[in-house]
């Protein structure tokens, strides 16, 4: 299935010449199903089906990766992406509670990475952090039931519209 998925997500990402240079993602219920708080270090996450194909499809092309999560229990957090294989995966790693609705994270993200938040797509399942990443300039969409290959196409979708540019296929 993620094998599947990645080369799906391969095409999709194929169809834009204009791809973000940092693509950000939440974790509890947007890479996994769960809260981190809710789980023990020792447990085996999963992650909704079509994550490992989008991540290692990103990962291919190029397209730099970062993770920002509002959850209280980091060492959890950062347990379960190295038990999943993606600790490596992610250039920037910002996973702390707060009250800022992720916009002291992406401060962060663009601290360290240089990246302008113009350039950058995130998802996240809270409309409330879509929506002040959003007036920070990063194009954000707000995902139900965790990333997936429709979630894809719609933020890759949204950051060329935001950014003036179109997508080279004309189907």
């Amino acid at each position: 299935m993620a094998e599947e998925v990645k080369n799906e997500a391969l095409q999709t990402i194929g169809q834009y010449q204009n791809l973000p240079r940092l693509v950000v993602f939440d974790l509890d219920y947007t890479l996994w199903p769960f809260y981190c708080e809710c789980c023990y270090e020792n447990e085996m996450p999963e992650v909704y089906t079509h994550v490992k194909g989008i991540i290692e499809a990103l990962k291919e092309r190029g397209v730099d990766m970062a993770v920002a999560s509002r959850s209280p229990t980091p060492n959890i957090a950062k347990t379960f992406l190295h038990k999943l294989g993606f600790h490596s995966m992610f250039v920037a790693q910002e996973i702390f509670s707060s009250w800022t609705h992720k916009t002291e994270h992406f401060q962060r993200i663009h601290r360290k990475t240089g990246v302008p938040f113009s350039s950058m797509l995130f998802f996240d399942d809270e409309d409330r952090n879509t929506q002040a990443v959003s007036k920070m300039g990063v194009t954000s969409i707000l995902v139900g039931d965790g990333v997936n290959l429709d979630a894809l196409r719609q933020g890759l979708s949204n950051f060329n519209c935001n950014s003036g540019s179109s997508s080279t296929s004309e189907s």
